[in-house]
């Protein structure tokens, strides 16, 4: 099995609970024993979604059809990773109660959310690296003054930490907690926030029985997508993520894909391309919509071209990843200068690192 073929075996084993089509195929394919078990776990394993992997297959009772030290490995780090699920929901759960005793509210987001809200079968499916929460302008800086003063330690002290540079605070971590933290006053960067920003994230949330909130399914799906295709920059490099694509799989049973990302008509193609890529990618499956025009075939077969030479893979990488880092010192070295002209502070960390080395 070649690099493509893996991925879309992958992506097909995270749909049979779902998709009978997908489901006879993927039997029939166990069956015949062709699968190439190593690439399939160097795959899921580097796309985040090993545990997923394991957990469809279990609940579709094709275990039997691998081999039985693979299957062992497999519960085994699905077992890992849900006990540190469960040790990240609690986490999450005591910082909530932590904030609302301070009069702020969060809004939990990404993986974190997404357990908190139920959105997977087993909690031991999603792989989760830190805790993410927004808050509103107003709440954000004593937020994470709280959470220093709560022991939580940011990765760099620096000049920069509370100017809202990018979209979070510096991740901060606990050496008694499993997941560090990160304190959002955006979740996509400038200019594509025009939609998702706190305003109008707070206006449709879902809150569960202990006042914890998270996003709308509709938000939850439109920052699924901003996330990977800007954050990650995959529209402009056509990579993928299979574990961004399976929640939006799952968000797609939840919402109706099309005539949600309808609502941000400034960057449609972007949102219109990721789901195009995720309806092929999990084989035409049902409840992806998405609008079929001249802009989403190009894209589509601009992505599979790519997946069928792992050479032009590598060039496209390595000529994206060098414009985008071109491009984010240039920005960066602006938003320096930007904010030496109102923080005093800034200025002398300017000054001493031009003059001074």
């Amino acid at each position: 099995m070649n690099y493509k073929e893996t991925l879309f075996f992958v992506a097909k084993c995270l749909t049979i609970n779902h998709e009978e089509h997908n489901e006879i195929i993927i039997k029939n394919l166990l069956k015949s024993n062709a699968v190439d078990w190593d690439a399939v776990v160097k795959l899921s394993t580097a796309h985040y979604v090993f545990p997923a992997l394991y957990c469809n297959l279990k609940r579709a009772s094709f275990l039997s059809y691998l081999p039985e030290e693979l299957v062992e490995y497999m519960k085994y780090i699905t077992d890992l990773n849900r006990d540190r699920n469960k040790e990240i929901i609690e986490q999450a759960k005591e910082l909530n109660e932590l904030l609302l005793q301070n009069k702020i509210t969060p809004i939990f987001l990404k993986g974190t959310g997404n357990l908190l809200e139920g959105l997977y079968e087993d909690i031991g499916e999603r792989m989760v690296g830190d805790i993410d929460f927004i808050v509103s302008n107003r709440e954000y800086k004593n937020t994470t003054d709280i959470l220093i003063k709560n022991n939580f330690s940011p990765k760099h002290d620096s000049v920069y930490n509370n100017l809202k540079i990018g979209k979070h605070f510096p991740r901060m971590s606990h050496e008694n907690k499993i997941a560090a933290v990160e304190v959002h006053f955006r979740i996509v960067k400038n200019p594509y926030n025009y939609y998702l920003n706190y305003k109008n994230l707070k206006k449709n949330l879902i809150e569960t029985d202990d006042n914890i909130l998270m996003l709308s399914y509709k938000n939850q799906l439109l920052h699924n997508i901003y996330n990977i295709q800007i954050n990650d920059s995959a529209y402009y490099k056509k990579t993928i993520l299979l574990r961004n694509s399976y929640d939006l799989f799952l968000l797609s049973k939840k919402t109706d894909t099309l005539e949600t990302i309808l609502t941000n008509k400034k960057y449609f193609n972007i949102l219109n391309s990721f789901l195009v890529t995720c309806y092929y990618l999990f084989n035409q499956v049902s409840s992806i919509h998405f609008k079929n025009d001249n802009k989403a075939k190009k894209h589509i077969k601009n992505t599979i071209e790519l997946l069928d030479s792992q050479k032009k893979r590598k060039l496209n990488t390595i000529k994206w990843n060098f414009y985008l880092k071109k491009m984010k010192i240039i920005s960066g070295v602006y938003t320096k200068i930007r904010f030496a002209f109102i923080n005093k502070n800034v200025r002398i960390h300017l000054f001493n690192k031009i003059f001074r080395g």
